[in-house]
């Protein structure tokens, strides 16, 4: 059977990855990476994407797929759905955006509202394995904009409003089209309320089983 970790599980699988050599910032460039490889199989060199984005690690991961959709040539909007990034990875990569809008969600109106929905591509970024119990008010608007999209959807790791561990989902959660899931599926994506907001589920190898496998240092689950 297919691995399946809660986001505890998934935590320890990081931090013994990280304590075997593999950094917390190689891990989150590796899932932007694996992120953008699978948005562009399912939507080849989209000309425009807008990145829904947090403020912690899953908008890191929204940030390296930002960067890498711009390169491709895509005209890239970022909205920063709760203010500047708090994590230090997340900032490392917020740093690193070139050609990309950057707007703030509390600060759009209907014509930039309209111009988003438009998009090829709508990336969800804004909680991932960490959301819990109901989405806030900036997150159910930005949740409330990407459900109204005509592009593809694709939600890191989770559909935002979906619970890793129980497969709850709040009112007003994301629903994806694609849903790019890192190293495991979540225990949560088997529940059938969830699967249906999943979408597609891709597993994306970010490099944990390699380096685990190579060093010989098993993660104490």
């Amino acid at each position: 059977m297919e691995e399946r970790v809660t986001a505890e599980q998934m935590k320890k699988l990081e931090r013994a990855a990280n304590d075997a050599g593999l950094s917390y910032r190689q891990m989150m460039e590796n899932a932007g990476y694996q992120a953008f490889e699978a948005i562009e199989r399912r939507c080849p060199h989209p000309g425009s994407a807008v990145v829904f984005a947090g403020k912690g690690n899953n908008a890191g991961d929204g940030f390296v797929v930002a960067r890498l959709l711009a390169a491709d040539g895509a005209n890239v909007r970022l909205i920063l759905c709760e203010g500047d990034p708090v994590t230090e990875d997340s900032a490392f990569e917020y740093e690193r955006l070139a050609d990309v809008e950057i707007w703030l969600l509390d600060d759009l109106g209907a014509a930039q509202e309209a111009e988003l929905l438009a998009c090829d591509v709508v990336v969800d970024a804004l909680y991932g394995t960490g959301f819990h119990g109901a989405l806030r008010p900036n997150g159910l608007r930005a949740a409330d904009m990407m459900n109204r999209a005509s592009g593809l959807v694709c939600s890191l790791d989770l559909p935002s409003g979906v619970n890793a561990d129980t497969g709850e989902v709040a009112d007003g959660a994301v629903k994806a089209g694609l849903t790019v899931t890192f190293h495991a599926r979540k225990q949560g994506q088997d529940a059938p309320q969830a699967a249906m907001h999943c979408g597609e589920i891709v597993v994306a190898d970010i490099g944990i089983h390699a380096v685990l496998r190579e060093r010989r240092y098993p993660p104490q689950i």
